[in-house]
């Protein structure tokens, strides 16, 4: 990999030119960003992946979820079908993607649907009988055809975007001058025990503009672990060896996790959104105790036997909760 991006590496200054011009046309009014009667949260990145957005999302959701008709509006990452897609109870991955058919399945009242137009999207969520008064649209730092009422932006602890290149050198989507249009930064997959004299370090590394404000989040491990038929203590799971099987952008945290848990397992590591195939589901069925994210679950319905396996659910767990509710609710009343 490392051998690619340096044979790649003339491209940067091309990358980096295309994105500037891009996000100019933008600034300027020669490309239009449209906004909409109801209100939008965007929650999105300047890396690749793996930087939190679904807990974030999940987070948000269940934040706001008592005081309004909630949406998610995703580009559905891995499906198959094409334009705008509510899900519903019979949804599967393969229809709407898998991080969408998550979250579906875990706020069953709130509506989710796909688009990769995210225009057209909300303008079918607000054509419905009951449309939604506050939309939460998932990576969307990027795709500026939408203006959204805050835009939050998520760079985690460990690979800050400030520590990364464009690509192909780095993961960076766009040059680090992005962050500038954020209103929220949060900094996620923080250690459980960042102190404060950590945070300012960081800060001073960060140099966020005047009008954001930063918040510190870390991920919050379930203590059960949940199969198709039932559930068991992940202190109990952990007992006896198992399989880790994963298709995340970056599952070394979790690694990290069980590890220190003392747990004993062999790691099966796929690509992010991995689609898997019959033959791989086959060899993953072999396996006599499996351990999954809750992302990868919704994509292993294919196992001829999923008695056995399991995923553990994570969250995000924000350092001063209380705060960025009341700051996050404070748009609501612009």
């Amino acid at each position: 990999m490392k051998l690619l991006r340096l044979l790649l590496f003339p491209l940067a200054p091309l990358y980096y030119l295309f994105t500037s011009i891009r996000n100019l046309c933008f600034e300027s009014g020669l490309l239009h960003s449209s906004r909409f009667p109801v209100f939008t949260i965007g929650v999105g990145n300047l890396t690749l992946g793996g930087t939190g957005k679904t807990p974030m999302a999940e987070y948000i959701i269940a934040l706001c979820s008592d005081d309004f008709n909630m949406a998610l509006l995703s580009r559905g990452y891995g499906r198959r079908t094409k334009g705008f897609v509510m899900a519903d109870e019979d949804s599967h991955a393969s229809d709407i993607g898998d991080e969408p058919l998550q979250i579906k399945q875990k706020f069953s009242d709130s509506i989710v649907a796909v688009d990769g137009n995210r225009c057209r999207g909300v303008t079918k969520l607000l054509e419905l009988n009951h449309p939604p008064d506050l939309i939460v649209l998932d990576d969307v730092l990027q795709h500026r055809s939408i203006s959204t009422d805050v835009k939050i932006l998520l760079t985690t602890y460990n690979q800050p975007y400030f520590k990364d290149y464009i690509l192909p050198i780095g993961d960076l989507r766009e040059p680090r001058q992005g962050a500038h249009r954020a209103d929220l930064i949060v900094v996620t997959k923080c250690p459980q025990g960042l102190s404060q004299k950590e945070k300012d370090e960081f800060l001073l590394k960060l140099k966020p503009m005047s009008h954001q404000s930063v918040w510190f989040s870390a991920i919050a491990y379930s203590s059960e672990v949940f199969s198709f038929v039932n559930s068991m203590a992940l202190e109990e799971f952990i007992k006896a060896p198992f399989t880790l099987v994963t298709g995340i952008a970056q599952p070394a945290p979790l690694v990290k996790f069980l590890e220190e848990l003392g747990a004993k397992f062999e790691h099966l590591k796929f690509a992010d959104h991995h689609q898997f195939s019959s033959e791989e589901l086959d060899y993953i069925a072999s396996m006599e105790k499996i351990l999954t994210t809750e992302k990868d679950f919704v994509r292993l319905r294919g196992l001829s036997n999923t008695s056995q396996c399991y995923y553990l659910p994570i969250k995000t767990k924000m350092f001063d909760q209380d705060n960025f509710k009341a700051t996050l609710k404070s748009y609501f009343k612009v």
